[in-house]
């Protein structure tokens, strides 16, 4: 069933309705940082567009290579909330990029049976992306075979001020807060925390992405560009994260 958005504050939805298997050696939840397509371009004497372009093809051929692995939840950090300082040419490109993918690859999640989920606040995307994204999102709202996440205008903190702020508005007493307050108020209320969280490029942090899911993911770095990722490296990280042994702070 899945929730409504909430106006006021971003994309907000609920996974009650995923089924989560056992323990198992491919995660059940992979989320990952494209991270380095400016600096892919620039290697090879290209603008950041190309980059983004290039990175755009490589997010499509991830998410199938996780569809086939079984992966349940796929989950990508697109765009945080610090990109909009970006040059306007470059933020303009993946305005439009965006547009593009939302009103012509629809198709790409029907066809593959994926629901396809919006993270983030709604502010600063024009009328027609956000119109675009509501119609992406009931479009695909009943398959089952894989929940795509696309993390847009995302910040890990911004998502706990937001929380924060509903819990203000509704009232609750300080002492009644509990965990559980606090998740229910997320942009993912009942999606399944990350198995496994990748980054790409050779940097090894987790630059605010998932900061509440994220407390026992384990974590996978990969030297490589974004664009550059290839099919068996998602093979050698679902490797290393079979061989963990997870202990959830036990």
């Amino acid at each position: 069933m899945c929730r409504s958005v909430d106006q006021r504050r971003g994309f907000s939805v609920s996974f009650a309705n995923i089924a989560m298997p056992a323990e198992s050696a491919v995660p059940m939840h992979v989320a990952m940082i494209m991270d380095g397509n400016r600096r892919w371009a620039k290697e090879r004497g290209e603008s950041s567009v190309e980059g983004h372009r290039a990175g755009y093809e490589t997010m499509k051929k991830v998410g199938d290579w996780c569809l086939a692995r079984g992966v349940k939840v796929l989950t990508v950090y697109a765009f945080s909330t610090e990109n909009w300082k970006r040059s306007e040419t470059e933020v303009g490109f993946l305005m439009s990029l965006l547009e593009h993918a939302l009103d012509k690859e629809l198709n790409y999640f029907i066809d593959r049976k994926v629901r396809l989920r919006v993270l983030g606040r709604r502010e600063g995307f024009s009328k027609k992306i956000l119109e675009l994204i509501d119609k992406a999102q009931d479009a695909t709202k009943d398959f089952e075979e894989m929940t795509f996440a696309i993390c847009l205008n995302y910040g890990g903190r911004a998502e706990l001020v937001d929380a924060v702020r509903e819990i203000a508005r509704e009232g609750i007493a300080p002492n009644a807060i509990d965990e559980g307050t606090i998740s229910k108020r997320l942009y993912w209320p009942d999606m399944p925390d990350p198995d496994l969280i990748i980054r790409t490029s050779g940097e090894e942090r987790l630059s605010g992405f998932l900061l509440w899911g994220s407390a026992y993911s384990e974590l996978y770095w990969i030297k490589k560009f974004w664009p550059a990722l290839e099919e068996s490296d998602i093979d050698a990280a679902f490797a290393e994260y079979a061989s963990r042994q997870r202990r959830y702070g036990a």
